[in-house]
């Protein structure tokens, strides 16, 4: 795995759990709570968590960040990722879930396609920044 690689991957990781961690933990989580109720755990389950965001990682940098140009396209590659991973969750949840609601859907992936296409971004500024 060469340097760029791995500042890809570390950079694009970084940002979702910075990103992702103040959205879920400071701003949002008492609207989760409150839209999801008894569905949502106390305390997530951490190992499926980090399994989340080391594999959603992989695939931004795979998918993404390598074969992108340019951070503009990156973003714009990452946005439309982001909308169909996070639209496949939250639309398969809402189709399925009593409690999930067309509110929240909308909400989570619009959160889903901007947290990803500024993840990717970040991936691709920081494996573009890397000496070989």
């Amino acid at each position: 795995m060469t340097r760029k690689i791995r500042f890809a991957y570390l950079g694009t990781l970084l940002a979702f759990l910075v990103l992702d961690g103040l959205w879920l933990g400071v701003f949002m989580g008492q609207t989760y709570r409150s839209l999801l109720g008894s569905l949502m755990l106390d305390q997530p389950r951490l190992l499926p968590a980090v399994l989340f965001y080391l594999l959603y990682a992989l695939g931004c940098v795979v998918f993404v960040v390598l074969p992108s140009g340019s951070w503009q396209r990156a973003a714009g590659l990452g946005a439309l990722l982001g909308l169909v991973a996070y639209g496949t969750y939250d639309l398969s949840n809402w189709a399925t879930l009593q409690g999930w609601s067309a509110g929240l859907a909308l909400m989570d992936m619009a959160w889903g396609t901007f947290l990803t296409a500024v993840c990717c971004s970040v991936g691709y500024l920081c494996a573009h920044r890397v000496r070989h």
